[in-house]
């Protein structure tokens, strides 16, 4: 089978990775008794194979960029042999093409410090972090005027999926709710691809799938849609009708967490609606 030139690159690219984090260990680092003087500095094939339960021919066969396709457990055994951290366990499982479970089950994401400064910043834009899950992890003053005081949420309430589907409060908001409703599902469904059996993913959709009776109907559609910039009509309680158009980015520091962003528009005087609500407090 001809095999092309990006695979051939990744899977040398793979046993060169692999190579030099074993030349970085020592065998006091793994637990091993170094009897011996060593002609190079690291860990020996074959102690890395022992330490991931695989052959050592197999293992060099790896390491030598040949087409040999690991699972998910064994990148798993091979990533704790070689004491990789969250990037670099992340990073080999890329290199082959596999999901890493242990990232779905990573902990609570946390948003960097200097996050949140940028996130306070926005004074005049609505914003929040999101995690993998959807879940709010921390917003500025501008979201919460606008959509309520997040903290009073409690448990999956403060999932943006639950707040969408099962909260009446934040649904009666979304003007264009119909219309939005099977986009976000979509989108996130999408980002979560890799997430299946991941407890919190699995507890969140299990909930809507009992109490919600429109994400039980589209989620049996399985349809899913790639991020798609859209302006959101808000029918604010006591400012009326407002308009911000939609933005997201994810951070590049392998948290997974991801900035919301809604910047106001000049229709339905949405700045100026804004910076009253500012000027007056949170609802």
């Amino acid at each position: 089978m001809r095999v092309s030139r990006s695979e051939d690159a990744k899977r040398r690219e793979f046993g060169a990775f692999l190579r030099s984090r074993r030349s970085r260990l020592t065998p006091n680092d793994v637990g091993l008794s170094d009897g011996c003087r060593r002609r190079t500095p690291g860990l020996r094939r074959e102690e890395v194979a022992h330490l991931a339960g695989v052959g050592t021919t197999w293992y060099t066969w790896l390491e030598q960029g040949r087409d040999v396709r690991p699972s998910s457990e064994v990148l798993g055994a091979l990533a704790d042999a070689l004491r990789l951290d969250r990037a670099e366990r992340q990073y080999l499982f890329q290199l082959s093409g596999r999901q890493a479970a242990e990232i779905n089950l990573s902990p609570k994401a946390e948003v960097a410090q200097s996050l949140q400064r940028m996130l306070l910043a926005l004074t005049d834009q609505p914003a929040y972090f999101l995690d993998r899950c959807w879940n709010v992890l921390c917003w500025n003053r501008a979201a919460e005027v606008v959509f309520g005081d997040y903290s009073r949420l409690i448990g999956d309430k403060r999932n943006s999926m639950y707040m969408l589907f099962a909260d009446p409060d934040h649904r009666r908001m979304l003007v264009d709710w119909q219309d939005l409703a099977p986009i976000a599902l979509g989108m996130f469904r999408a980002e979560n691809a890799g997430h299946a059996g991941n407890p919190e993913y699995d507890r969140i959709i299990g909930t809507l799938v009992t109490c919600s009776p429109e994400f039980r109907q589209f989620w049996q559609q399985h349809e899913v849609s790639r991020y798609v910039p859209i302006n959101k009509r808000i029918d604010h309680p006591t400012a009326g009708r407002m308009v911000f158009e939609y933005s997201s980015f994810t951070a590049d520091d392998q948290s997974g967490v991801k900035l919301v962003v809604y910047t106001p528009l000049g229709e339905e005087r949405t700045r100026e609606k804004l910076e009253e609500l500012l000027q007056r407090g949170s609802r």
